[in-house]
């Protein structure tokens, strides 16, 4: 009997240890297969959404929690209902992403993102808040404070922004430019100062800034008329010219206008005055040979503003380039165009 327990079969062992192998190769295999099926499953259900753009704000969170997808590879598609000008829904994938990154640099920079989201959709409040709590841990952070100014100068809080240009200046950033636009905003929103008092600053500032020339002549011209006709010489109208184009007839000094060659050329164009025959501006040669002519042509010139900065063009002048935000930097170019009212009308 104790022969028999100690016998054992070589090639009975083998196949038992070969069964064993085989069913554990099978049920991994199979539950591995399964896992993958489910996955695909999964997978072909989130991108069907995607493909109809139905994806939902959790579905990033999922993204990034559960596939591993890369942080910048969430922010791309994120993106998508910026370029979208879906705001919202950009701004709650954001704050959902908030709630599950830890790593510090992360979620900067989704605050970046969310707080320049909050800007663009107009938010500013909220916008201000978190480039605030930004700065409580990252004090050196100047997209931040760049933000900070934008938002101060929409809010019109002007000592606040000077606040940010003195921390920008600190940082070894160039902000003479943004320091010399809010101190010309402080001047022309003064509510104490009257507008006599208010053009000699503006125009003592102007005499130290030239580059403040065009905020001042749009503040007289609507304001103080007979300060800018009687020192019109001793400005560069050619960056106002769609202003004069638009200013009223009562409001021109023609006796000025006779002393100025650019003038008389614009106002012969306009059809205001009839004593040139032809101008070495092409815009405007061809609106005189109009006028002259009576011809029943509705033409008119057409103004676009162009940022020297970033090359960006605007249709209305803007003292900020809202794709730079580069300030004072748009310079105004006119051509002809198809006539929207009747000759001679002026749209003030």
């Amino acid at each position: 009997m104790q022969l028999a327990f100690e016998y054992r079969d070589p090639l009975f062992g083998i196949i038992v240890l070969l069964l064993l192998i085989f069913v554990i190769s099978f049920l991994t295999y199979t539950f591995g297969a399964y896992k993958e099926k489910v996955a695909r499953r999964e997978y072909r259900k989130l991108l069907k959404r995607f493909e109809l753009g139905k994806l939902k704000e959790e579905d990033y969170v999922h993204l990034y929690k559960t596939y591993n997808l890369p942080f910048d590879s969430i922010l791309l598609l994120a993106s998508t209902f910026l370029h979208k000008g879906d705001y919202t829904r950009a701004i709650t994938v954001y704050l959902a992403l908030l709630e599950h990154v830890k790593d510090r640099v992360k979620k900067e920079e989704l605050l970046e993102l969310l707080g320049s989201t909050y800007f663009k959709g107009g938010f500013l409040q909220r916008s201000r808040e978190i480039f605030l709590k930004i700065l409580n841990f990252s004090p050196r952070n100047s997209e931040a404070l760049k933000y900070l100014l934008l938002i101060n100068e929409k809010l019109k809080d002007y000592e606040k922004a000077l606040d940010v240009i003195n921390s920008l200046e600190e940082l070894g950033i160039d902000t003479i430019r943004d320091r010399i636009y809010i101190e010309t905003l402080i001047i022309l929103n003064d509510p104490i100062i009257s507008f006599d008092k208010k053009t000699e600053k503006l125009y003592a500032f102007f005499k130290l800034n030239r580059i403040v020339e065009r905020m001042l002549l749009e503040y007289l011209l609507q304001y103080n008329k007979d300060f800018f006709w009687e020192n019109i010489e001793k400005f560069d109208i050619t960056k106002i010219i769609d202003l004069l184009w638009y200013l009223d007839f009562n409001d021109i000094d023609f006796d000025k206008v006779e002393n100025s060659p650019l003038l008389k050329e614009l106002y012969n164009a306009k059809g205001y005055l009839n004593n040139l025959e032809k101008s070495d501006d092409f815009n405007f040669g061809i609106l005189i040979l109009i006028n002259q002519n009576e011809a029943n042509i509705n033409a008119d010139l057409n103004f676009e503003f162009l940022c020297t900065s970033c090359k960006k063009t605007l249709p209305i002048y803007s003292t900020r380039c809202p794709h730079c935000h580069n300030t004072l930097t748009f310079k105004v170019k006119h051509n002809l165009n198809k006539g929207i009212s009747e000759k001679n009308q002026s749209l003030q």
